[in-house]
């Protein structure tokens, strides 16, 4: 597995996260790697471990044994589309957030991708801040939506039994 560190500083083994790239071709990922590994996370620091998919098959088996927050697919696949991606991934009790990439990332490859549940687009070529910027706003937002305490805190306050008023009854 290659590792890519969005920080210079050395964050603990808990917080590297798995990125998985669906169909980039050699040069895309070689620039993702590279933009990951000349970034600076500041504060937040989070290691990237970036693993490689070739298509919808393949990645689906990565998701399945591993907890992968974030995925890279490019528009274009070989084998299935990015839309068999996201229609698979939301089915999953974790579904990652699924990035499109695209030379042609074109208003209608963004209203569908976003309409139909993809988190974000990425126009090829990278920009490094763009990349960097999509990537923790994608984990920020996989992160709160598996957190154990909501699900628990709805279901409890469902069996609650209703605050007893104060004061006089009138």
């Amino acid at each position: 597995m290659e590792t890519a560190v969005l920080s210079r500083e050395l964050p603990t083994a808990h917080e590297i996260r798995t990125i998985l790239s669906v169909g980039l071709d050699d040069v895309d990922h070689g620039a993702l790697e590279a933009i990951i590994d000349d970034a600076s996370a500041g504060r937040d620091s989070i290691r990237w471990s970036v693993r490689r998919s070739g298509g919808v098959a393949h990645a689906l088996e990565v998701l399945r044994n591993g907890s992968v927050p974030v995925v890279l697919c490019e528009s274009e696949l070989v084998q299935g589309s990015w839309r068999d991606l996201l229609d698979a991934v939301s089915r999953l009790p974790n579904p990652p957030m699924l990035v499109v990439t695209s030379r042609l990332a074109d208003n209608y490859l963004w209203a569908e991708a976003l309409n139909l549940g993809a988190y974000d687009v990425l126009a090829k070529p990278f920009y490094d801040e763009e990349v960097v910027r999509t990537l923790r706003s994608a984990w920020r937002r996989y992160e709160e939506g598996n957190k154990p305490t909501s699900k628990t805190k709805k279901a409890r306050m469902k069996s609650s039994p209703a605050p007893l008023a104060l004061g006089s009854p009138s």
